[in-house]
């Protein structure tokens, strides 16, 4: 190849400046950052996010960057752990579904704690925040299959990324961002466990942990640490290691492997990745969440719920009910250990346990996945009427669409189903702003004020001439 990978990631993320965003880019960072903090705002009480912070307080350190709503200060590289395991610790954050699925707002914390050390403004965070989006997206195209398929976590692209993202802020010239970018990619592939079978609180936390160590990438890179540059197509690399390219002649050699869900052709997509880089945003095709649990079930929730209210059906009613899905969600989410879930961590992945709250509730919330909820005999009277038929029509349909169709039977021998291809939040069907102060608030009600509410997301949708420290500053409770 005549520039390595690496290095074409890191001459546009350095190129790219504020005004060369488009004004729907500039908003749709703001409402991500608005659904973000939201996000973190509800993680706050979480035991894993606890844990952390509690850590992290009794190590000490330089007070470099700050916690959203803790509101106390840590070395930068802590930091972006903490605030990368708020926004994600209830799974109500972003998502995007390619060949690979993720959750690029995991990464805004690289951009806070890059930022407040070197007190940027928000201009510049914003930029960084797309940068984050545009590369997470990209790498979700890039393996052919994608790289959950070959039974490897998203959080192997979040190490790739982060380290722009933080390195953007912190002015590394070229060479030190190709050098950030091949040291966090040497060392943060991630096995697919902590999202399958039994989950624990290493589900919310690996893609954190990326971000984490992309900040500290970055920081090494910025006083000289050098890295690999063809950590993606050189010897022994990501595409070397992860099978389907020849890196020798630096070309693919796609080969039949068998992955999670049976043989396919291992190959990549390098134009996916970095092709036509400026010319459009990936941001705009990003989803959010509408229920705070994995992204593959909302189509399946949302017909349920549209069965259940619209039909005036009380759980008692319940006979069977068959939902139809894609394969690769029937592997994820009726994994036998989904039937009897024993934390958050593995009922929030669990489509029998989710539509079984949501037929005995009519909702779907993040009390949904207490501890009081999880002994709820009430569900468990649901769960084993509730059946997934694996669909290989469904599967040629997705990524495109994610289609669902739900079928329930009722005691005295009435019949309703319900269809739908795409769920709320999807870029075909977005949040609307009320939706979005709607979730904003339900998930910092315990913490904020209805005034400081108000505050927050006026501070945020008009952040441009603020610097990252006030705005950070302003987030505590």
């Amino acid at each position: 190849m005549e520039k390595s990978i690496s290095r074409t990631m890191a001459e546009f993320a350095l190129k790219l400046k504020f005004e060369d965003l488009p004004e729907n880019v500039v908003t749709e960072v703001k409402r991500y950052l608005y659904d973000s903090i939201g996000c973190a705002y509800g993680g706050y009480h979480t035991k894993d996010v606890n844990i952390i912070h509690d850590i992290y307080k009794e190590i000490g350190g330089k007070e470099e960057a700050t916690i959203i709503g803790f509101g106390n200060k840590m070395p930068a590289v802590n930091a972006a752990l903490v605030n990368a395991q708020m926004i994600r610790a209830l799974d109500f954050n972003d998502i995007y579904w390619k060949d690979d699925p993720s959750h690029p707002s995991d990464i805004m914390p690289a951009a806070f704690s890059g930022g407040e050390l070197v007190n940027a403004n928000m201009k510049d965070v914003i930029v960084a925040i797309v940068l984050a989006y545009e590369f997470e997206q990209r790498l979700c195209l890039f393996a052919k299959p994608g790289i959950r398929e070959r039974k490897w976590h998203h959080a192997t692209l979040t190490q790739f990324v982060s380290p722009i993202v933080a390195g953007k802020l912190l002015g590394l010239t070229e060479d030190q961002m190709v050098n950030a970018i091949g040291i966090s990619g040497c060392h943060n592939h991630t096995i697919g466990c902590p999202t399958a079978g039994k989950l624990t609180m290493m589900k919310n936390t690996v893609d954190p942990m990326a971000t984490q160590s992309g900040v500290f990438a970055a920081l090494m890179a910025q006083k000289g640490f050098s890295g690999t540059e063809k950590v993606f197509e050189g010897k022994e690399g990501f595409m070397d290691a992860f099978i389907g390219w020849n890196a020798k002649q630096e070309e693919l050699k796609p080969v039949d492997m068998e992955g999670r869900d049976g043989v396919s052709l291992w190959s990549w997509d390098v134009d996916a990745l970095i092709g036509g880089l400026g010319e459009s945003y990936k941001i705009l095709e990003c989803g959010m969440k509408a229920f705070p649990t994995e992204a593959l079930s909302h189509t399946h929730l949302t017909c349920t719920l549209k069965v259940m209210i619209n039909n005036n059906l009380d759980y008692t009613d319940i006979e069977d009910v068959q939902v139809t899905t894609l394969a690769q969600a029937h592997d994820i989410l009726f994994d036998p250990a989904k039937y009897r879930p024993e934390s958050r961590e593995t009922a929030d992945h669990s489509l029998p346990y989710c539509l079984a709250a949501a037929i005995v509730d009519k909702k779907i919330t993040t009390e949904s996945f207490s501890d009081e909820k999880l002994q709820d005999p009430r569900i468990f009277e649901v769960i084993d009427k509730i059946k997934g038929i694996p669909s290989i029509e469904f599967e040629k349909m997705f990524p495109a669409k994610q289609p669902s169709n739900v079928v329930i039977k009722t005691k005295d021998g009435r019949e309703f189903s319900e269809y739908i291809e795409y769920p709320k939040g999807d870029p075909r069907e977005p949040m609307t702003m009320d939706d979005l102060e709607n979730k904003f608030n339900a998930l910092s009600v315990e913490l904020l004020s209805a005034d400081c509410q108000k505050e927050v997301k006026d501070m945020i949708f008009d952040c441009e001439d603020m610097t990252i420290n006030e705005f950070m500053g302003k987030l505590a409770v």
